[in-house]
Formats: C-alpha cells, structure tokens, sequence
C-alpha cells in the first residue's frame, strides 16, 4: 500500500514515485485524452487516435459527450440528489471542470476521492487536490478491480456511512468479463448505504455497427491494455437491484440533456451508454 499524504485543503494523495512512463507506446488514458482534445498525449497516442477517427469519426463526439454527461451528473448528483460524498474510480488525465470542481460549487463542503493505478494520473494527481475550503479532496493509487482496497482507502476523506456517489465513467471496459465487472460493482455498491447512487457510462458495440467494431480492433491490437465493449443488455446488468433515475439507460447525448443541447443521438456508432441509479 502507497504512503498517503495530506495537502493544504484535507486531501490525500499517494506520495510514492510513480512506476515509469513509456510515452513510446500508445496509452489509453492518452488516446482518450486526444479525442477529447486535450493536451497530455504523445506522438505515439495520436497516431493510434487518428487510425481510430478514420475508421470510426465520430468516436471525438463521442469522448466530449461522456465528458458533458459526468458534468451534468454530477451536477444533478450534487443539486437535486443532495449527494455531497463523490468516489470517482478510474480518474482518467484531469480535466477541467474535474468532478471537485463541479460538485463544490453546488455544495461548497462536498468530499471527493478520486482513484486510478495508473502512474500517468498519478503524475497529476495534484491538479486533483484543489479542494475549496469548506470541502476535501482525496487520490487513492489503486486498481478498479480490488474494489475492498478502494472503499477502505476511500474511508480516509469520505463517510461510507453516509450516501456517495459511485462514479465509474468509461473505466468497465477495462474490465474483461474473466475478471466480472458486474461483481465489482456490487461490491462497490454493497460497500456504501442505501439513498447512495452509481454513475456508469460505457461504449456499447451491437451487431450491425462494423465501424465501430473496427474502431475496437485497431485499440485491442495497439493497446497493452485490452478493451471490451459489450451489448445493452451487459450495460444494464451494471445497475441490476438498483432504481435508474429518469431517463434510464440511454446514450450519454440523451440523458439530461441541458438547454440547447442536442438530446438526440449524433454520436452515430461511437455509442456510449449510461445511467444513474439510486441504491434502495
């Protein structure tokens, strides 16, 4: 277990040096990074990124839109849920609005623990411990799929006595089905009480969609890291025993859209499916 430390604001972030960094081989944080228009990628990113785009081109809306879709989640979350306890799992490269920012300027005492193993989001962690002062800010190096680590560690900033919100935005596909994304999820949601909520959003690939299928070939040939896609029905199964909130399960354009947003589907095959559900 990484050393913890504790910033100005009351947040934790492993002080341990990060494993090394191969910026020679495409890394999906970075990639991700690229077609959501960011900055923090290398040579070797955007050569895979722009392989992707030319075989499936909406896949760029579709990053932004997951993106737009935590933001408005996290605002309903904060808002109208009055959730003020957020666990984000699988971080990904900071991005502004980060998740803190979002939700404290709803409820300036708002807790969030960000998570990843990756050393790339580890390397910005810090960006992540900008806490206002009324709330706090925390980063816990560890894997997705040790959900027990995560929830332990996590207790440090945050009450698991009290309703969190689970965010795992466009990690599960990480997750192959050997290693039963659907048992880490109950066991994250068994770990927080009841009136607590899940937020997942996932790229769904159903028959009929070649462009994106071969989207996920070129990522699976290229990629250390193994991508799964999976139907609506393996989406789904992600919130079974919960209550989804109001629109349910839908492409990430759809769910809230704000005013002047496009609540139909202009993501075309690069679908992401997503929903929030609340823990009875």
């Amino acid at each position: 277990m990484s050393a913890v430390g504790e910033d100005a604001a009351g947040g934790t972030v492993a002080k341990h040096a990060p494993a090394e960094i191969n910026t020679s081989v495409a890394h999906p944080a970075r990639v991700y990074d690229y077609w959501r228009g960011g900055k923090d990628n290398c040579p070797a990113d955007r050569r895979v990124a722009e392989q992707v785009i030319d075989v499936l081109p909406s896949v760029e809306a579709s990053a932004r839109a997951n993106r737009a879709f935590m933001v408005r989640a996290a605002r309903f979350l904060a808002a109208e849920a009055g959730i003020t306890q957020f666990l984000d799992i699988g971080t990904g490269i900071p991005t502004s609005p980060n998740l803190h920012e979002v939700v404290q300027a709803i409820a300036p005492r708002a807790r969030v623990v960000y998570t990843d193993n990756d050393p790339i989001v580890l390397v910005h962690a810090c960006a992540l411990l900008t806490s206002g002062p009324e709330g706090r800010t925390g980063y816990v190096d560890a894997d997705v799929r040790d959900p027990a680590r995560i929830l332990r560690e996590a207790a440090g900033t945050l009450d698991l006595r009290q309703p969190v919100a689970l965010l795992l935005v466009a990690i599960l596909q990480y997750v192959t089905d050997e290693d039963d994304p659907w048992g880490i999820v109950r066991e994250l949601v068994a770990g927080v009480p009841s009136g607590s909520c899940l937020v997942v959003s996932h790229p769904c690939v159903e028959a009929g969609a070649p462009r994106a299928a071969a989207g996920m070939e070129i990522l699976n040939r290229l990629l250390a890291q193994p991508v799964t896609p999976r139907g609506v029905s393996g989406v789904a199964r992600f919130f079974d025993g919960l209550e989804l909130v109001p629109p349910g399960l839908v492409v990430t354009t759809a769910w809230r859209p704000e005013p002047g947003d496009d609540g139909n589907d202009p993501i075309g095959e690069a679908t992401m499916l997503c929903g929030v559900a609340r823990k009875p």
